[in-house]
């Protein structure tokens, strides 16, 4: 049991130095647009089918799936948002757990995140940020695996604000 890196990174999730990379999903898992699409773009529908025969489940929680042809040992979906599209800060912290969760149930050492109800959830980012890397930040004390998370953002924008609050976090 350890400090976890955190470590905040522009790009494309697909293309995250992980294991595994985490979904920004809705509860019943289809994968549209953003993140959902990107990933099932670069790493097959099978990815979609796997997680919806997972479903539905409640918002807040997570699941993972193989990676389908992406490098990555699992993807893991976690349900930000219900079918509205909607999310709330208690959602995004419950689901930022749910995942972190996973990593541990399957050892995993490293995994990427990304802003969760951001995009088609509207939510506000720099809340979003406070409210994931606050939850990783209190999950160290329970972690045994896992060592290393990423926050992959797609936008300068969006990495800058995560960027600004995980140093405010390090200090």
């Amino acid at each position: 049991m350890g400090k976890i890196v955190i470590e905040v990174k522009q790009g494309d999730i697909t293309e995250a130095d992980a294991e595994a990379i985490v979904n920004a999903a809705n509860n019943e898992f289809w994968m549209g647009s953003g993140v959902a699409g990107a990933i099932k773009k670069a790493g097959g529908e099978v990815i979609e089918e796997e997680a919806m025969a997972k479903g539905p489940v409640m918002p807040g929680e997570a699941v993972f799936t193989g990676a389908g042809r992406l490098r990555f040992k699992y993807v893991i979906h976690g349900a930000a948002m219900g079918q509205d599209l909607k999310t709330t800060d208690k959602l995004i912290r419950h689901t930022t757990f749910a995942c972190l969760n996973i990593c541990e149930k399957l050892k995993l050492k490293s995994v990427a995140f990304p802003a969760f109800g951001t995009g088609v959830g509207g939510f506000p980012l720099k809340a979003c940020a406070n409210l994931m890397i606050n939850a990783v930040r209190h999950y160290e004390s329970s972690a045994v695996s896992l060592e290393r998370v990423q926050f992959v953002l797609f936008d300068e924008a969006a990495c800058a604000v995560f960027k600004q609050v995980a140093k405010a976090e390090n200090a």
